[in-house]
């Protein structure tokens, strides 16, 4: 006598792939067609809106909850700065990363210091840009070759960002200058604790006491202090015309 067919054992439940949420915001529809068909062939990154302003940025924002806004800096109503300005406000979750064919100086320090947590230029790569949007995903922060060089070449007039007065530079300890040079790399915090071996809080702390120490308070300003004291190189980048 034939013994019954075992029943088929049910398929486990496969947990979703983390994806990061893109909202695109340019005022060029064309750009932000080309853009969103060249992500959709990146894994791990949905496009889940579009915006053609800061203002309309705002708004999307706070309904779509995206992880990441890929900003534009020139558009008409609202421009990318004041929009990352609101957005820091109203959607601080939503990482802005500025996506922009401007590279003047005033147009980084402003939206880096209205809390952008990345520059990129659109003369970069596909490769470049999906780079920068999963870092920033994920907490870190991501600036364009070029864009880097500038940040960290020393300036002779006084930085808007403070700093340490010459002659008087803060002595660190060993824990410090080891997250200083992390987060110089563009380290998340999670990833510095990891590998540091210590607790993200911990991390938080150390960050707190550096920036107090060298009346610095953003990361581009911790990042140029660390290759001026030598704690983390300037490596150059091959450039395209």
């Amino acid at each position: 006598m034939r013994s019954p067919a075992a029943a088929p054992r049910p398929r486990k439940a496969v947990a979703p792939a983390t994806r990061i949420s893109v909202l695109l915001v340019d005022d060029h529809a064309v750009v932000r067609e080309g853009i969103r068909n060249l992500l959709a062939h990146e894994p791990g990154i949905v496009v889940v809106g579009e915006a053609k302003d800061g203002r309309e940025a705002i708004a999307m924002a706070l309904t779509l909850d995206p992880d990441v806004v890929l900003m534009d800096i020139g558009m008409p109503n609202m421009n990318g700065i004041e929009a990352t300005r609101q957005l820091r406000e109203v959607a601080p979750r939503s990482r802005v990363l500025i996506l922009s064919a401007h590279s003047d100086d005033h147009y980084i320090e402003s939206v880096t210091a209205l809390g952008a947590v990345g520059f990129i230029l659109k003369q970069a790569s596909l490769a470049e840009l999906a780079r920068a949007i999963r870092e920033t995903g994920k907490g870190g922060t991501s600036v364009s070759p070029v864009v880097r060089k500038r940040l960290l070449e020393p300036a002779p007039r006084p930085s808007l960002r403070g700093g340490p007065p010459a002659g008087r530079v803060p002595r660190l300890s060993s824990r410090e200058a080891e997250v200083l040079q992390l987060v110089a790399e563009g380290k998340a915090n999670k990833e510095t604790a990891a590998e540091l071996g210590i607790s993200i809080k911990t991390v938080e702390k150390h960050r707190q006491r550096l920036m107090s120490k060298l009346d610095i308070h953003d990361v581009a300003g911790l990042t140029r202090y660390a290759v001026t004291a030598g704690i983390v190189e300037c490596r150059t980048h091959g450039s395209t015309s």
